[in-house]
């Protein structure tokens, strides 16, 4: 554990909190605000193709929803042949499950040295911290619109993250009416929706407003994201697959797959 915390300050924690504090330093007034709204927007850029990626898997499993509650309908007495018909539709419409979580997965380190380099950037305490030849200002100054960014702000900025993680959460919510049976998930999901926000901003109340800032910014970054990638991409088309006959009789059987009905004729 110690070993695995002393990498991740060398590679990450080290180099992003001198970044920070030399984005301070060039900032004309030397205002800590603008620097963790350059450094996340930076971060975030560079995490781009992996975040992009996950977006576009949220979208395709958001449209094919009602085909997947289908399913789970259809083999709700079977968990495991339910599995395996999920697996076959997953594969037929070139969808990973897990590909919108992943990527969140490998940005998860990030976020949280982030968190804890905003943490020490408010003041000059840590500048040990700091390469040598890293410039650096002899005071930050941390408030930002009125706010004091070096203690907690209780209602503006954890309201502002609050409602932007709800339209975050909304723009992935499938629009869709719940089959019977899809109550619950219906239910859990519409609970999530409302309950996240609530949680970001009783917990954003809570910490030195510039961990509530960079919330913000990396929430409307990743709302405007999934605002783009949504509108551009068209709205995914299931692939049915089904092996099961649909007709037979005499000397022939008809099978549909892919919406093509295939004859297959038995030899004589």
């Amino acid at each position: 554990m110690i070993f695995i915390k002393s990498i991740l300050k060398a590679v990450l924690y080290q180099p992003l909190f001198n970044i920070l504090i030399f984005l301070v330093w060039l900032i004309p007034g030397h205002n800590v605000a603008w620097a963790i709204i350059i450094l996340t927007i930076i971060i975030r850029l560079i995490l781009l193709p992996s975040s992009l990626n996950a977006t576009r898997q949220q979208k395709r499993m958001r449209d094919l929803q009602p085909e997947i509650q289908e399913l789970q309908k259809r083999y709700k007495d079977d968990k495991q042949k339910q599995s395996q018909e999920l697996m076959k539709f997953y594969r037929e419409n070139k969808v990973n499950p897990l590909g919108a979580c992943l990527p969140l997965l490998i940005q998860l380190p990030i976020l949280i040295v982030l968190y804890y380099v905003f943490l020490n950037g408010l003041n000059t305490s840590r500048f040990d911290l700091l390469y040598s030849f890293t410039p650096h200002p002899e005071t930050i100054k941390t408030f930002f619109l009125g706010i004091d960014l070096a203690k907690p702000d209780r209602y503006i900025l954890p309201v502002i993250a609050g409602i932007l993680q709800f339209i975050q959460g909304w723009q992935i919510t499938p629009k869709t009416h719940s089959q019977k049976g899809q109550e619950m998930q219906t239910m859990i999901s519409k609970q999530m929706l409302y309950i996240m926000p609530i949680f970001t901003i009783f917990i954003a109340g809570r910490l030195p407003a510039a961990l509530p800032l960079y919330w913000i910014v990396t929430t409307a970054f990743a709302v405007v994201q999934q605002w783009w990638v949504f509108s551009r991409e068209k709205t995914t088309q299931p692939v049915k697959v089904s092996n099961e006959p649909i007709d037979s009789g005499g000397n022939k059987k008809v099978f549909r797959k892919r919406g093509v009905e295939i004859t297959v004729r038995r030899k004589k």
